[in-house]
């Protein structure tokens, strides 16, 4: 190889590098599936974790510092045959606030309903026109809520085109077999995360991101006071869904994912009155009722 070509190989590999979105880790648990044999799992782990950070998922180009951290952890419950395969999948995201080290977890969502055929050294490609795996499908899909939800928190409706084709993963999968493609399985599916999230009914949740994030979180470092004013108000937003929706389940995702942060933030710094916002608190997420009566 000529001294030219190594440097055209150098330089493509550069921008391809820094052309990608994400900066995914991924895990595979396979602690309760009995056999000795790992391999398959270690596979598994590579090939996924290739798949999300070698494909360009947007037209857009991500500087190495843009990346989206996230995280996919697969655990794997049983194994049926050689290549069947039943448990559960969490994924987690995150995005830097801005003017600081601090990143803020943006989606925490765990998928119970998660089964799919896989057979070792296979190559995970998604086609957008046909439903091939549910492996690559259910990956897929929550690449695009993770680019989505990120998208929400720096413009306004930011995270459309995104929700759009996590929608599309839907529609195709649909004509599949698997759970929680369709508006008749039971349970926090895909099909109602993607459906709320794109449902004009529940637009105050993309509002909420929004505000909480670039118009609260991000100016954090300039006034304190400030950025809480407006994390309150966004809480408030999602306290109109809860109002006609005790159930939504956007409210949930938010809350998986904040409840720690939001604690934090309303424990520290200038004094803010809490009394409201506790009691609203404690009515959208009362499992977390330990968390918010800690605020003070």
């Amino acid at each position: 190889m000529n001294k030219f070509v190594k440097i055209l190989v150098i330089f493509l590999v550069a921008i391809q590098a820094n052309a990608q979105e994400l900066n995914a880790t991924v895990t595979v648990n396979s602690d309760k599936v009995p056999g000795s044999n790992k391999q398959v799992f270690q596979t598994l782990e590579r090939s996924i974790t290739e798949f999300l950070n070698q494909k360009k998922w947007t037209n857009k180009n991500f500087k190495s510092q843009e990346k989206i951290q996230c995280n996919f952890t697969l655990t794997i419950l049983e194994q049926e045959g050689s290549n069947n395969f039943t448990g559960n999948i969490q994924v987690q995201s995150s995005r830097p606030v801005y003017n600081s080290s601090y990143l803020t977890p943006i989606f925490n969502f765990k998928d119970n309903d998660f089964s799919f055929r896989y057979t070792e050294f296979e190559n995970l490609q998604y086609n957008p026109n046909s439903f091939d795996s549910n492996l690559v499908s259910v990956i897929t899909f929550y690449t695009y809520m993770v680019l989505g939800m990120d998208g929400d928190t720096f413009a306004r409706n930011g995270g459309t085109e995104y929700y759009n084709s996590a929608e599309n993963v839907m529609n195709q999968a649909q004509q599949s077999s698997y759970i929680g493609w369709n508006q008749n399985d039971n349970g926090v599916t895909r099909f109602r995360l993607i459906t709320d999230i794109l449902s004009g009914a529940f637009s105050n949740f993309r509002v909420a991101m929004y505000n909480y994030h670039l118009l609260g979180l991000d100016i954090m470092h300039n006034d304190k006071l400030e950025s809480k004013e407006k994390i309150s108000n966004s809480l408030k937003l999602l306290k109109t869904i809860y109002d006609r929706r005790p159930n939504a389940i956007l409210v949930r995702v938010f809350m998986d994912a904040k409840s720690d942060e939001i604690v934090n933030i309303f424990s520290d710094g200038p004094r803010f009155e809490t009394d409201k916002l506790k009691d609203d608190l404690i009515r959208m997420s009362p499992t977390n009722m330990s968390k918010w009566n800690s605020i003070n």
